[in-house]
This record gives structure tokens, sequence and C-alpha cells, in this order.
């Protein structure tokens, strides 16, 4: 598939989604979807790729739905595209390897429903985010109103939705929404170099560790700490395991074989 509205790339074991409608702040239309799925795909099929970073072109990560696409469907027709949105972002949840969202200007209606789809947000300190969609009489439709309630409860996530105010990445640091803020044009290399600290360390361990994030967050208590349980069991029967404690005791580089 040859893509027009984003660049999938791979160097080394880092895979790169960056959406390019740097003209409309990459805005999501279905053709962008439709390609960022195929990507997905290609990710999810490529075992080298171990860290998968996205990012968008221009001044923004990507700053919500095309408005011009969407304000001409019908009911059946925003239906199915948002449910493909929904399924893009679900998809972005569910791989194997950690995602991290590296967030280079707005990440806004949709863009941050994406970022928080991801396991890892890094945001230039010039970025803004928000979920502006009551200015519109709509509400966010690409799960923000769950996710964000799960990242930063009930009350922010409530003032973001009611209010639809753009907030800077230092408040978003300040309540939890990113992990880290950094000098504005640097957010592609900071999550660079988190992926590169992420690739130092036993790849079945990274992928058993965001499994368990994963589903235990929606597990009670008692019931994701025994699916943790599973998850520790499957990493210290691993080859890498004993890998990890021979290279610790021998105070050796543990050479990982993803066994």
């Amino acid at each position: 598939m040859a893509y027009k509205k984003i660049i999938y790339e791979v160097k080394g074991h880092i895979g790169y989604i960056i959406l390019n409608r740097p003209e409309v702040f990459n805005a999501i239309d279905a053709e962008l979807i439709s390609e960022f799925r195929n990507a997905l795909s290609k990710v999810k099929e490529d075992e080298n790729i171990r860290v998968l970073i996205l990012t968008g072109a221009g001044k923004a990560f990507q700053a919500g739905a095309d408005i011009k696409e969407l304000s001409k469907m019908n009911t059946w027709e925003l239906h199915k595209w948002n449910h493909d949105v929904l399924d893009a972002f679900k998809e972005v949840e569910k791989l194997r390897c950690p995602v991290i969202a590296a967030i280079n200007g707005f990440a806004l209606g949709g863009g941050l429903e994406l970022s928080i789809s991801c396991d890892i947000r890094i945001a230039a300190e010039n970025a803004q985010l928000g979920v502006p969609e009551v200015y519109l009489g709509i509400i966010p439709g690409a799960g923000g109103t769950q996710r964000l309630t799960r990242i930063i409860g009930q009350g922010k996530t409530s003032e973001l939705l009611f209010t639809g105010k753009q907030i800077n990445a230092q408040e978003a640091l300040g309540i939890g929404l990113i992990n880290k803020v950094v000098p504005k044009g640097e957010a592609l290399q900071s999550a660079e170099d988190m992926a590169e600290e992420i690739l130092k360390n036993a790849p079945l361990a990274v992928m058993l560790a965001k499994d368990a994030v994963i589903v235990g967050k929606d597990l009670p208590l008692d019931a994701a700490i025994e699916y943790g349980h599973k998850n520790v069991l499957l990493s210290a029967a691993s080859q890498d395991a004993q890998e990890g404690f021979n290279a610790f005791i021998g105070k050796v580089k543990p050479k990982w074989r993803s066994k």
C-alpha cells in the first residue's frame, strides 16, 4: 500500500508512524485512518519491531477530525467512520510492543485520544492538549471519555470535557496526562532516547509487563494481581530470564534472545 497521508518506516528495532497532513494539522480523515491501520498491521507482523513511536509532521501531533469530511456524513456514515477510528486506537493500545507518543505540537480531540492510546507520552514545551469537541456540539468519540478518566481521574477529565479548554505541556505533566516535557523540537529525539532505554531490556519481559498493565487496568484488583502473577511465571520460565540471572551474577551484559 502506497501511503499518501502517513509515513511508515523502521530503523533497527524502532518503528515509526508519522501522521503526514501538516497543512491541516494532521486532521483525521477516512484515508488517513485506513493507511494508519495498514501500517499498524505491519507493526504487528514485524517481530523485529520492539518499540513504536507515533508523531506528527509539521506543527501538530494531531489536531482532531477533519471537520469538513465529518460535516457531510449522515448518521450511518458517522457510525462507521467513528468505529474505524475507535478500532485503530484499540489496535495501538493492544500492540505487543510499547508505543511512545512524541507530541510535537497540538494534540487536540482525536489527537489527544490517540496519544492516550499509547503507553508513554512525551510532549514538547510548546504542545497544547485538550478535547474541545463541546465547542462543536459533540463529545470525544475515540475513547477519550473513558481513557482520560482512567489516566487523570474523573474530576480533571470532567473539567477538560465540559470546558473544552486547552492546557499546556507543563499543566498536562502536573495532572499526569504526559510523562515528560522537553524543549520545543525535541519530542521525537526524546522518544527515541526512551525507546533505546527500553531496548536494553529483555523483549519478552517488556512485552509481558505491557500486557499485565493493559489487561489488568480493566480487571478488579485481585484478578489483576493474579493476572500479573501469571505473567511473572511466564517471564521467569523464559530463556531470557536465565540469561538475565546469569549476566547479573557474572557481571556481564546479557544477550537477549526473545525466548
